[in-house]
């Protein structure tokens, strides 16, 4: 089962915040995303929600100074 989860982030059209962005994910590598700049909106996939926590996702951009805001609900898989 996939899991999709769309992150709003103000802040992240910013170079410095994309190469940020791209470290952080270096960490969870079982995560696939892809980037929107001109939306500010990051999508993830993930294949087994036990592996990351919606925690971990929110923490990619709090560990980079920008406030995350989730789009839609949180995935039941991941509350």
């Amino acid at each position: 089962m996939m899991i999709e989860i769309e992150v709003y982030a103000p802040g992240l059209r910013a170079e410095s915040r994309l190469l940020e962005l791209r470290g952080q994910m270096d960490l969870i590598p079982q995560v696939r995303y892809k980037v929107d700049t001109h939306h500010e909106l990051v999508y993830f996939e993930l294949d087994e929600p036990t592996e990351v926590s919606m925690k971990d996702v929110m923490e990619v951009f709090t560990n980079i100074g920008l406030q995350p805001r989730l789009v839609g609900q949180v995935p039941e898989e991941l509350v």
